[in-house]
């Protein structure tokens, strides 16, 4: 009987825990390339994540390999195999915690720097990100625009191309964050 109690009190333990974790239900991270001969812009609905609202910690991953746009078909296959070598680093992260002290159960509009690993093309480094939170009753909405410069992760540019590929790369990012749905 006390072995149940126990396996009881740690199942309700572990549904509450995961209760108060949101994921990732709409996402929208883009790139803007802005080079002296050309303009590349792409995109990627397919990220995925979790924000733990208690200990504002957070982790998001976006499969590289799945941006689309671009300004032909060859110019997407460039990037995923000799610019982004997707086929060796698949993914890209960002993983840590806001910084500033907010209450994630309140409904409102705040300016907050996300703070952790950013790691891309296998290279992490350390970013603080400013980000706009919205909390709503639907849930959190995180919208950001911020730069990576491609030299910080190793991401190489062939002399030949450098006038159409920009070394510093405009990142935006809109995710929606919700409750999971009970299974």
């Amino acid at each position: 009987m006390r072995t149940l109690l126990i396996i009881l009190s740690f199942s309700f333990c572990v549904q509450a825990f995961s209760q108060v974790r949101l994921k990732v239900v709409r996402s929208e991270v883009s790139f803007v390339s802005d080079a002296p001969l050309e303009r590349i812009v792409a995109r990627n609905t397919a990220a995925t994540g979790l924000l733990e609202p208690a200990t504002r910690s957070f982790a998001i991953q976006i499969s590289v390999a799945e941006f689309d746009g671009f300004n032909s078909p060859l110019q997407r296959e460039h990037f995923n195999e000799n610019y982004m070598q997707t086929n060796a680093r698949p993914k890209a992260t960002f993983a840590g915690r806001i910084i500033e002290t907010i209450d994630l159960s309140v409904p409102g509009q705040y300016a907050v720097r996300a703070k952790g690993e950013l790691s891309i093309h296998g290279v992490v480094r350390e970013r603080i990100i400013p980000c706009t939170l919205v909390v709503t009753a639907e849930g959190v909405r995180v919208t950001s625009s911020f730069e990576v410069l491609l030299s910080d992760h190793d991401i190489r540019i062939p002399k030949v191309v450098q006038q159409k590929i920009a070394s510093v790369v405009q990142v935006k990012l809109d995710l929606l964050f919700k409750t999971p749905a009970a299974p």
